[in-house]
């Protein structure tokens, strides 16, 4: 008799609920099982999931059920990225405060969240904006200040003329505010700096060690970090042009093998050379202003016109004090890197011969490919950056470029000026330290007061938290902390008179640097209670966009490194495992053709599709609307699909299956309604094909066959178990699923027969039940309702999520035949699949009745047949 159809709105509700009051997923620090710690990156509170928080999470939540299954105490959280400038922004838009935006958007997500049926410990949730959290990142702020760790200085700064607020290096995207889309000015501010840079080898090197993190994230972070060899080199001024207290400029290289291809030298704006010609040249103090207004990031840089104005200055060649250079203000140069001054070399690198094609400036080319010819070789439109042969550099002719390095750090560390040697081998990293002030209030105040009499003063740890107050305005642009009318002026913790708080909040990523650990005890008085979090972490898998691999991720492993120093935890690396997942995208439409035309939103048309011709139409007014390409979805091409709309028409597991389905969790995932219709009949399926048989099945235990009709029945079970696991284990969730679709597909029909109730033995039934109780384990992380639907018709006692993961039959997966590899004096000249207990003579004549073995003797008889058992054949003719 046929059942009814899986109703998801019925049963997933049901479920959630059941789960909830039995405290499943609450996970208790004193479990003395192996712990498994399993997190995705927390969401910023929006107002709505979208697709790739469905993807991201599913991918967790799987993990985080079969590692429980598997007998694990695993540790699964929730929380929220709470603070940033959208809330300010939606403040100002809206007349409404940036906490209450906060947390009814926070409200709304999890009530999304809890309907996809997550396995959260929702008992350890916090936001990032609570009192109680920041009130401990304080705690950490001062401790890192007690240690070093923490400082504050005057420096240039990237300014996001929209956010009003500070953006650290990593923050300016092709020279624009990482989230304004602005373009990011310079400016000079007296800044709080964390000293990241203690780190840059200690980081660098651990890289190595994170063999479960992609490598392409290690390598973004081995370049992010930027380690170099090079020579600081000290370059005579000649007296003649040297203004006042300058004799020397400094510049670091990474190339001293080519100082015989220098033309000129270049200095950022902000140099102290430059600062001092500019004082009495109005013209290079204007170039010198225009320089500061251009974007820092190095893209910028290297994509910017590339400007120089001459300052008169002319330093002498280390190696030719009759040869003197130029020394240029240049706009692609900062003070931030190296010296804030380089030597250019137009033939070895691309900026620099720009610049000198542009100034007219001499290009001469002192390396070449190896292969090449010295009378010949030369640089044209694109210089030779590479290594090679040196030429046109006098002594160091014919050397390679390796030994060019050597031979002129020798020599300049010899030679001495103004009673120092002239060249230094130096080690230098591109990672510069992390300024973590801004200038908005909805953020993480620092613990800071600033009194005329005492200086810069830390807040007493028994004086947090510093709160943010709530009586603030948005109505015109600027940091409101500023304008407060109480709330900056406090006593000082020292002698009392009146002093100031530092209304400067932290950068948002310092929230997120180190939530992964409050997590493990969200309760505890201190930031961590250092036991606990040593037992937890690293987290074990940890799941994310890859857009994180510098920011956060970098960011992260820097702050561990810290609380490690200031006693909050014992370890150096906050992430054992690391996942990146790819995106969800969607086809997007137009309403009228090319650029111009309106975007329109999936729910809005239909498709068609004729002779494998597919046309799209709008619902409303029959319209036909383009097609175009597959795009990550956005809201402003409207390629976006709501998972409200998804979960309320198919329910959460259609939802969670189909994008663990689609194609390799690390790649993009195609939204196309038919897949999802697809997953949803294969839900359906499933649930009909069960509970259609459950009566039957109810009637014994289960049993896997050893033999007769329903061996390989079993056998198909327990290998798809087996290799189901090893999957899951490499987060292979596509191939876990295509092996559960081939797995059904041999089940239903069993199922189908013991429905049927005819010709079937108990024996039969019996591994029929263990088949299809293997089927709803495995299917249970990724549809965990259906499974517990399942489960309960089979007249099972207990929760499917309390339940251990099967132990396959060692006996059921043992595969029955071989290929063995038959090699024909010596060259492989065909395969043979036998029995694997085939005996050597039937080895020998499946061997000669091959057609290809056949051809190949052309009627002889081998001279000799060797047989490896279940390893390879050779003949010998």
């Amino acid at each position: 008799m046929s059942s009814e159809r899986y109703n998801p709105r019925d049963a997933e509700p049901r479920w959630q609920a059941k789960w909830s009051d039995a405290g499943v997923f609450t996970t208790d620090n004193s479990d003395p099982r192996e712990k498994y710690y399993v997190l995705e990156m927390f969401p910023y509170p929006s107002g709505r999931i979208h697709m790739g928080h469905v993807r991201n999470y599913a991918m967790g939540d799987v993990v985080a059920r079969y590692k429980r299954a598997r007998g694990f105490n695993v540790l699964h959280p929730m929380g929220w990225d709470a603070f940033g400038m959208p809330a300010e922004n939606a403040a100002m838009q809206n007349n409404v405060h940036p906490k209450d935006w906060t947390y009814q958007n926070i409200a709304t997500m999890r009530t999304q969240l809890k309907s996809m049926g997550l396995s959260l410990d929702w008992s350890r949730e916090f936001a990032t904006c609570d009192v109680e959290y920041y009130q401990q990142q304080q705690h950490l702020f001062l401790d890192m200040m007690e240690k070093g760790l923490v400082y504050r200085k005057q420096s240039k700064v990237n300014w996001d003329p929209v956010d009003h607020t500070v953006l650290a290096n990593e923050q300016v995207i092709d020279g624009r505010g990482w989230r304004s889309g602005a373009l990011v000015e310079q400016r000079e501010l007296t800044q709080w700096f964390f000293k990241i840079t203690d780190f840059s080898q200690d980081l660098l090197d651990s890289l190595d060690d994170l063999d479960h993190w992609p490598e392409k994230v290690r390598l973004m972070q081995k370049n992010w970090i930027g380690r170099s060899e090079g020579l600081t080199l000290r370059w005579e001024i000649t007296p003649a042009s040297a203004p006042a207290g300058f004799s020397e400029l400094s510049v670091y290289t990474t190339r001293p093998d080519t100082l015989f291809g220098a033309s000129f030298m270049a200095i950022a704006a902000d140099h102290p050379l430059a600062r001092s010609v500019a004082e009495n040249n109005a013209e290079i103090a204007a170039f010198c202003d225009e320089c500061r207004r251009a974007g820092t990031s190095l893209a910028a840089l290297e994509t910017a016109e590339k400007k120089g104005m001459d300052t008169g200055v002319r330093v002498k060649h280390p190696f030719d004090p009759e040869w003197e250079l130029p020394v240029y203000i240049a706009n692609f140069v900062l003070m931030d890197y190296g010296t804030g001054a380089i030597f250019g070399c137009p033939s070895g690198d691309q900026r620099d011969l720009d610049f000198a094609r542009k100034y007219d400036l001499p290009v001469v080319a002192v390396v070449m490919p190896k292969d090449a010819n010295a009378d010949t070789f030369e640089v044209g439109d694109t210089a030779y950056d590479g290594d090679g042969v040196m030429i046109n550099s006098r002594f160091l002719n014919g050397l390679s470029t390796d030994e060019a390095f050597r031979t002129v750090a020798d020599k300049l560390s010899e030679t001495r000026l103004n009673g120092q040697a002239q060249g230094e081998r130096k080690v230098q990293f591109r990672l510069r330290d992390w300024g973590v002030s801004r200038q908005r209030y909805w953020g993480c105040p620092i613990p800071v007061i600033h009194c005329e009499d005492c200086g810069v003063v830390p807040v007493p740890k028994s004086d947090l938290p510093v709160k943010l107050p709530d009586d603030v305005t948005f109505d015109v642009p600027g940091n409101p902390l500023d304008r407060h009318a109480t709330w900056r002026h406090v006593d000082c913790p020292i002698c009392s008179k009146p002093a100031r708080r530092e209304t400067d909040t932290m950068d948002t990523f310092v929230d997120s640097s180190w939530y992964y650990t409050r997590f493990t005890a969200p309760s505890e008085a201190n930031p961590t209670d250092p036991a606990v979090a040593d037992h937890w972490l690293p987290v074990d898998q940890y799941i994310g966009g890859i857009e994180h691999a510098i920011l956060h991720l970098l960011y992260s492993r820097f702050f561990t490194r810290a609380m490690r120093e200031t006693g909050h935890v014992s370890l150096s690396e906050p992430f054992k495992g690391l996942f990146t997942q790819g995106m969800v995208v969607h086809e997007t439409y137009r309403l009228g053709s090319g650029s111009n035309g309106q975007w329109v939103a999936p729910a809005d048309i239909r498709i068609e599709e004729t002779d494998g011709t597919r046309r799209a139409f709008m619902l409303e007014g029959g319209a036909e609307v383009e097609i175009g390409s597959i795009e990550k979805m956005s809201k402003s091409k409207k390629n976006v699909v709501d998972p409200d709309d998804i979960l309320a028409s198919y329910g959460a597991d259609t939802a969670r299956f189909f994008v663990l389905s689609d194609s390799p969790p690390e790649r993009d995932v195609i939204w196309s309604e038919a897949g999802v219709e697809g997953a949803h009949r294969f839900v359906q399926r499933v649930w009909r094909v069960i509970s259609e048989a459950a009566a039957q099945l109810k009637t014994v235990e289960r049993n896997p066959a050893k033999d007769g009709d329903a061996l390989a029945l079993s056998q198909a079970a327990h290998k798809t178990l087996k290799a189901v696991g090893e999957d899951l284990d490499k987060l292979s969730f596509n191939k876990a699923i295509a092996r559960i679709y081939e797995f059904v597909n041999m089940l239903a029909p069993a199922l189908s027969k013991v429905a049927a109730g005819k010709d079937v033995t108990p024996g039969y039934i019996a591994a029929t039940r263990d088949a299809t109780e293997i089927l709803i384990h495995i299917i249970a992380p990724m549809v965990p309702h259906l499974a517990e639907e399942c489960w309960k018709v089979l007249g099972n006692d207990g929760i499917v999520a309390q339940t251990a993961w099967p132990i396959f039959d060692p006996a059921l997966v043992v595969e029955d035949e071989i290929v063995l590899p038959i090699q024909v004096n010596g060259k492989k000249r065909a395969e043979l699949t036998i029995a694997r207990d085939a005996n050597q003579n039937e080895v020998e004549q499946a061997v000669l009745a091959l057609d290809a073995i056949k051809t190949l003797l052309n009627g002889q008889q081998p001279k000799k047949i060797i047989v490896v058992p279940q390893r390879i054949v050779n003949l010998v003719v």
